[in-house]
């Protein structure tokens, strides 16, 4: 069994049965520390939040589905603080481990929900995604982890972010699992037929770095002739790093507008890092937003051009496997910018996004992403499992 105290938030060794007749039911999950559970209080990965904010009297949406399914929860996870952060490390609660490469992050902001799973202490979690948050971690610990529609899902219970980029994930080790825990989120059946082409992102793999490519080459193989069409364009004409840009004004703009009245009332405690993002947000300029708010718009007409028809599209779903542990912060930086750049168009164009495991570099996981049109969250689902019944 591994060590709750890994991957646990401080307090959230907590256990509430799910329904008995559920789908689900027989399977366990977590939720990251963001989620409302009745009896318990939300701590955000920092020790000032939960001073600050009442316990919660029920339930956030997506746990009680999960419980109307029968899945049974069995802790809340560790965060990034306030779920500013792509690489899992949290310098109030800790790193949760990496189980796929120990002496590596884990990923985050999802980062105790991801540690669970891959530590097979549960068989699927809860995280949040807003600007990679579920997508990099399920690529740095070797799971299936999708961040859906934007919108699809309501978000009552789990604290807020960056709105305009929100959403609820969720992580699997199997297929199978994937597959119903997407069908009691998303009240939806797996469609009846696949996709019948595959759009390689070009820029996407080159920007990449070369083990990743060549890691994810067989992957992309299977994949193209599952679906029995392949052809290569780009993701972003703009350039990967423009869109990078436009996605982080947005959203730190957004995280500051979110947090201000909090920071401002309470005087919180921040790791360095976290504070110097809310800075940031605070110091964005109307004329940069706009700019951002208007390559939003590009992006969001050149997913729905690309995905127009029956087709999906696959990329890396990070650039590099997961960094070492304890880095410098320039070290950090350029990790963090480099994930940023193939994560934006999550948040900008708001399209479903599932990371697959199928992918091992430098002795590490990386994950191949699919990416469907808005609303085709569960044909993903069903593309991932016609792979892993083809093993």
């Amino acid at each position: 069994m591994p060590s709750r105290s890994n991957f646990l938030a401080p307090g959230a060794d907590i256990r509430v049965e799910g329904a008995p007749d559920g789908p689900l039911r027989g399977r366990t999950f977590v939720a990251k520390d963001l989620f409302d559970v009745a009896g318990a209080r939300t701590g955000a990965g920092n020790p000032d939040w939960a001073r600050t904010h009442p316990m919660a009297t029920k339930n956030a949406w997506a746990v009680q589905k999960l419980l109307d399914a029968g899945a049974t929860l069995v802790g809340k996870t560790i965060t990034d603080e306030i779920s500013l952060g792509l690489l899992g490390e949290n310098a109030h609660d800790g790193t949760p481990l990496n189980p796929r490469a120990p002496d590596r992050v884990p990923g985050g902001s999802s980062s105790g929900s991801a540690s669970a799973v891959a530590q097979a202490f549960c068989d699927a979690a809860l995280g949040t995604d807003t600007g990679g948050s579920v997508r990099v971690p399920a690529s740095f610990c070797g799971l299936y982890g999708i961040r859906p529609t934007h919108g699809r899902l309501p978000l009552q219970g789990m604290a807020p972010q960056a709105p305009s980029s929100d959403t609820t994930g969720w992580f699997a080790r199997d297929a199978a699992t994937f597959l119903a825990v997407s069908q009691a989120m998303l009240d939806e059946r797996p469609p009846t037929a696949l996709p019948n082409e595959l759009i390689v992102a070009v820029d996407a793999f080159g920007f990449a770095d070369e083990a990743v490519r060549d890691a994810l080459a067989p992957a992309v193989k299977r994949l193209g002739a599952l679906l029995g069409s392949v052809r290569e364009d780009l993701l972003a004409p703009q350039g990967l790093s423009v869109w990078g840009r436009a996605q982080r004004t947005l959203q730190m703009a957004e995280a500051w507008k979110t947090f201000q009245p909090w920071v401002e009332q309470e005087n919180p405690r921040f790791a360095f890092l976290v504070a110097r993002s809310l800075l940031a947000g605070s110091m964005v300029e109307k004329a940069d937003l706009a700019w951002a708010a208007l390559m939003r718009d590009e992006a969001r007409g050149r997913l729905a051009h690309l995905l127009s028809g029956d087709a999906i599209l696959c990329m890396p779903t990070t650039p590099s496997v997961a960094p070492l542990r304890g880095q410098p912060l320039p070290v950090l930086d350029r990790a963090r910018d480099r994930i940023n750049c193939l994560a934006a168009h999550g948040g900008l164009a708001g399209h479903p996004q599932l990371s697959l495991p199928l992918g091992e570099a430098e002795g590490a996981p990386v994950g191949l992403s699919i990416i469907g049109a808005r609303g085709a969250d569960m044909t993903l689902a069903a593309v991932a499992q016609a792979l892993e019944d083809q093993r």
